[in-house]
């Protein structure tokens, strides 16, 4: 209770009252009929725990979700394809990989970019380009596509992840690679530095924090690309297609546990990359 803590329960608490609240006109409908149909007469607070324990609710609450999360990962065996645990381990997969690729191929395009004036008006305006096609549309491509020519698991969706995640990191190094005024680069070259000394020495500690900051929306958007990868390719498990056979079946509560899972796993990502990040500096010898 230093100050932080309170407030944030607060919130919390906040949250799950409107929720449990908004459960029962969303799910009354339902439970109105089921009533009819049985011929059942319930007292207001009989109707509301109803509504609360409806088997799928247009709404679930939140001792329903985090019961089927609990149950899906705790009370599943990890190795099972009805594991939540299992599916998030095949998202992570996807994710990492793009996010490597796509922090690569970003910090490569802001090199290039940097370093010639031709290269920022030829590739800059195509790849805010690229940001403009939705995704939705350009998923079942790549993963139809690479499937026709024997490409299938792990690389499509990973592709897709790298699609969207490079862009930031573009952008952000871009930003700080420019970062050093002409006064530091006229030093370095009264130094007689190499062009290569100017950015291993200059150049590229400037950057590093614009890279991290990038790097942490890279790879909240690099989960949403292998998640939409998913529900493109229902074959291949993750948390993409737990949303996608929930949806056909109409089972919410599954859809919602595979919602809370994917954002606390992209929460966990973005206090990892925050982690090297602390790491970094203490390493350059920057105060934090």
């Amino acid at each position: 209770m230093n100050g932080k803590t309170l407030p944030i329960l607060i919130v919390l608490a906040a949250i799950l009252v409107i929720w449990y609240a908004a459960a029962i006109p969303m799910n009354a409908p339902w439970q109105e009929r089921l009533n009819e149909r049985a011929g059942l007469e319930t007292s207001f607070i009989e109707f509301v725990g109803q509504t609360w324990s409806q088997a799928k609710p247009l709404l679930p609450v939140p001792n329903q979700v985090f019961g089927e999360i609990w149950n899906a990962t705790i009370g599943t065996d990890i190795t099972s394809k009805r594991s939540l645990a299992y599916h998030a381990s095949i998202t992570l997969s996807s994710t990492l990989l793009g996010f490597a690729l796509g922090t690569l191929l970003g910090v490569g395009l802001a090199v290039v970019i940097v370093h010639n004036d031709a290269s920022e008006r030829s590739l800059m305006p195509w790849i805010i380009a690229s940001q403009t096609v939705p995704i939705l549309a350009v998923a079942p491509m790549v993963v139809v596509g690479l499937g026709a020519i024997g490409v299938t698991g792990l690389v499509p969706k990973a592709l897709i992840s790298m699609y969207l995640s490079f862009f930031p990191v573009v952008v952000g190094m871009v930003k700080g690679l420019r970062t050093p005024e002409g006064i530091q680069l006229d030093l370095m070259r009264t130094y007689n530095a190499t062009a290569w000394q100017v950015f291993s020495k200059l150049r590229w500690p400037a950057s590093v924090p614009f890279l991290f900051a990038s790097m942490k929306v890279g790879i909240a958007i690099s989960l949403i690309g292998a998640v939409v990868g998913e529900l493109s390719n229902n074959a291949g498990g993750g948390l993409g297609v737990r949303l996608l056979t929930g949806s056909y079946n109409g089972q919410t509560i599954q859809m919602w546990a595979a919602l809370f899972i994917a954002a606390a796993l992209a929460a966990v990502l973005v206090i990892a990359v925050g982690s090297a990040e602390r790491v970094a500096n203490r390493a350059m010898g920057a105060q934090t």
